[in-house]
Formats: structure tokens, sequence, C-alpha cells
């Protein structure tokens, strides 16, 4: 070392050149090293000037990064016996650096190992069609979606797919980022339409941010339930360039709900309506004008003598086969419903005479087959019909049906009564 100026001095916390000099070991060190290396090798393939980021210490033991920068003086190319070097503490242009890379690796990080679904999406076309559609003097979105369906359509075509995270991948059975791309319209189809004309018509409204339960579609074809949140990323508020939409996977909650509301309403036994459900049609059809309505009464013979002999196993193997015929015979807008231990119910909305006759010799013959089947142990049932009379509330026309029902269940136990009674 010849000289330094006094800005190095200060640099490198080093009262005069000696102090400096003494302790270069200090100085220039550990990740140095590999930067020096590089330096040489500039000087060795003949060049005269080089730079390099490199690592220095202060003499207080202070680690600075340093951009240093060397040119052979002239005249001094053959020996190198004088080199200017430059060294500019850049310590505080690197901190902001490390923090901005720490900070993006951790965003990326939060972003790839999210459990949630996530999606980087470019809607600037989409907010374009919008805008076009306002200009032409449109009002009502809602309307206007409603009359063009093939604009909503056209809008799903426009979503352009920026990055997706691994959660994403793995909820649409995707095997790689360029798979789901490719794919895009299999998983944005069907029934996700009608939930994404909700979200135009909140982008219309201007909100940026929203969110609503929707239906995708995995790439195996199975339906998702995903609660969709939506947002337009802050700085692109005015093209919409850059939005990021989370998806939370809902399906089995779904399913939860959906099997708790079926066990609201169905016999378990029997995968019939119950007696919740059948008191709530009966009250919907009391205020309801259709008429006429018709009701059928079911009793299944013999169940309690089946209990206390063989067993509630096998009773319930006859609750179970009665269900089956009824499933199969009664569809909507009619319901079979177990209102009981033994009793059962079909109620007809719009249907006459004519109508009740023929679905009590539906099941009648559907049970006929069941026993066929069953020889062992065949079924037995009592049947009461009835059709609702000018005025007559749906209460009576269902007292009507029970006492027919039991009529013929008495009729059963006489040689030579009816087999059964229909009003």
């Amino acid at each position: 070392m010849i000289d330094v100026n006094r800005k190095t001095l200060e640099i490198f916390e080093a009262r005069d050149v000696t102090h400096l000099t003494d302790h270069l070991g200090r100085i220039f060190r550990d990740e140095m090293l590999e930067s020096h290396i590089n330096e040489l090798s500039a000087l060795f393939d003949g060049r005269t000037a080089f730079e390099s980021n490199t690592v220095n210490y202060s003499l207080s033991g202070r680690r600075m990064d340093i951009q240093l920068r060397g040119a052979v003086m002239p005249g001094f190319e053959s020996t190198l016996d004088q080199v200017l070097l430059t060294t500019e503490d850049v310590t505080e242009r690197e901190d902001a650096r490390r923090a901005e890379a720490k900070n993006r690796r951790y965003a990326e990080g939060i972003f790839e190992h999210s459990p949630v679904s996530l999606w980087v999406e470019d809607f600037s076309r989409i907010k374009h069609m919008l805008e076009e559609v306002r200009v032409c003097g449109i009002v009502d979105f809602r309307v206007f979606t409603d009359v063009h369906p093939e604009f909503v359509r056209q809008c799903m075509s426009e979503i352009r797919v920026i990055d997706v995270n691994q959660a994403t991948l793995d909820l649409f059975c995707a095997a790689d980022r360029q798979t789901l791309f490719h794919r895009q319209s299999e998983i944005f189809r069907d029934e996700m339409e009608k939930h994404f004309k909700e979200q135009l018509i909140e982008l219309w409204n201007g909100n940026l941010f929203h969110q609503r339960e929707v239906i995708n579609y995995a790439l195996d074809g199975s339906e998702r339930y995903v609660l969709l949140q939506f947002s337009v990323l802050p700085g692109h508020e005015q093209d919409w360039s850059l939005v990021q939409v989370a998806l939370t996977d809902i399906t089995a909650r779904k399913k939860a709900e959906a099997y708790l509301e079926y066990l609201g309403k169905h016999d378990v036994l029997t995968k019939l309506h119950n007696r919740a459900f059948y008191i709530d049609e009966m009250n919907r059809l009391e205020r309801k004008p259709l008429r006429p309505v018709s009701a059928i009464m079911i009793d299944l013979n013999g169940l309690k003598e089946t209990n206390d002999s063989l067993g509630h196993d096998a009773g319930d193997a006859l609750l179970r086969r009665l269900g089956e015929v009824l499933n199969g015979a009664v569809h909507r807008p009619n319901h079979a419903a177990r209102i009981g231990g033994d009793e059962f119910a079909v109620l007809m909305p719009g249907a006459d005479r004519q109508a009740s006759h023929a679905m009590a010799d539906t099941i009648l013959e559907l049970l006929k087959i069941n026993n066929q089947f069953y020889s062992s142990a065949p079924l037995s049932i009592a049947m009461g019909l009835a059709t609702s009379e000018d005025g007559e509330t749906i209460e009576a026309v269902v007292k009507r049906a029970d006492v027919m029902m039991y009529e013929h269940k008495r009729a059963q136990h006489h040689p030579g009564g009816s087999l059964m009674r229909k009003g």
C-alpha cells in the first residue's frame, strides 16, 4: 500500500496510514477472498480495469459491503507497480437489497406453501369489457347479463392466470402449472357461470374486494365447493391487472351440511322423508291453491310381532324393504314419508282419484316383486286412499285416508273382507 486518502481512513476507522497498513489482515479477510480471486483473474487475463462487490471490515470489526473498482495506472501496465483502487461503502444499499430479497422470499414462501389455494390473475381485459358496456349506456348490469349470458362466458374466457400455488395444484388434481393453465376451461364451467356472473356484478358496482361460496371443478371432473375471496391488489385499482383469488376448500363442510339437512328431513332406516318433513309438506300444501291433493296412508302389518319373535333387526329389515318399495314407486312432486313406527304416508299434490289409484297399484306391484325375493318373510300392508274435495283441508283428507287404511286393516283379519278401501 503506497497511500490512501482521508475518506479511506474514515471508512476503515484508522488513525493514519500506518495504523491501517499494520492491520490489513483485520480488513481483508473471510468473504473478501473469493472476490479477490476474481480480481487476480482479471489481471491475469491482461485487463487493466476491474470491479467487484466484496466485503471488508473496519478495524473495530464492523462488517462492510464494499463496491471496489481498480485500474492500473498508465505506464505501469507491464509491472502493475501502481494500481488505483476506489472503495465505496455500500452497506446501506446492500442491507436494503438483502431485506428486499428476504421479504420477497418470505412472501413467495407464504404464497407457495399456503394451505389455501391462491391464484394471481390479470382481470384487465374484463375491466375493459365492463367499461365498454358502461359506455354503451347500460345501467342495470344484472338485467344485461340475464339477457346476454354469452357476455358472462366471454368474460370467463378472458381470465388470465399469472400464477398459482401448490395448494391449487393439489385442490384441482393438476400435475403441474402448465397442465392447469392449458385445461383452465375444465375448471371454470357449468355451475361456476352463475357465480362468476355475481362476481362481475360486484365489480360493476365497484366492490374490488368480495367473497362468496362457489363451485369449481377439478381436472378429474369432481366438484369442488370453495369459499372464494377476490381482491384487486393495491396499486392496480385502475386497471385490475393484478388480482388475487383465494379459494378455501369447503367441500367436506358442504357435504356435512347436506347430510345434516338430509337427516333433518329423512328417516335414516328407510331413506324416506320423516315426520317433520311430512308435517311441513302438509302445511305447505294447505297454503297452496293447487287442488286436488291425494293422500295414501300405509301401515306395515306384523311389525310388532316380528320384533317380539325375531328381534328388532328382523323388524328393521322389513322397514327397509318397504322403504325400498316406496322409494321406487314415489317420485317428485309426490313425497313418501315414514310418519311413525310402522306408519307411512304418500302426499300427492295435484293428483286426482285416478292418479292416486294408479300410485296404489304401483306400490302393490312393487311390493309383490319384493316379496318374490323374500318369500320367507313377505311384506304385508294395509292401505287407505283419499282425494280432496272442494273446500276440504289437507288434514281432513289425510284423516279420511287414515280411516280407510284402518278399515282395510280390519278387513284383512276377516275372511271375505275387501282388499283395500279407496276414497
